[in-house]
């Protein structure tokens, strides 16, 4: 059985690592980065079956790689899971499809 690949898109070494430990452990394959143009040159050519994103990165923020991933790509139709420390109701919505 093939492996499920999930992008980590997390500018801190700490949750980024705490989340590949995890789902390591469960069987995928995490590719983590740390910067949001990186990310978002892998996900515009590499397919995942999973993509977590932190809000906020260094050069594009989370939301930006988001809504580019929604448009084009071999992501299109992958889930998106966004992680943030923001509590806003607002940066909550910004983040809904639309």
């Amino acid at each position: 059985m093939e492996s499920k690949s999930v992008l980590v898109v997390e500018d801190e070494r700490n949750i980024r690592d705490l989340v590949c430990l995890h789902l390591g452990l469960e069987g995928y394959e995490c590719v983590p980065i740390a910067d949001g143009k990186e990310a978002m040159a892998l996900a515009a050519e590499k397919p995942f079956d999973l993509i977590i994103l932190d809000l906020m990165l260094p050069n594009m923020d989370g939301v930006t790689i988001c809504r580019a991933v929604r448009r084009v790509g071999p992501n299109r139709d992958a889930p998106i899971l966004m992680l943030t420390a923001r509590r806003e109701e607002a940066d909550k919505v910004m983040g809904q499809p639309r």
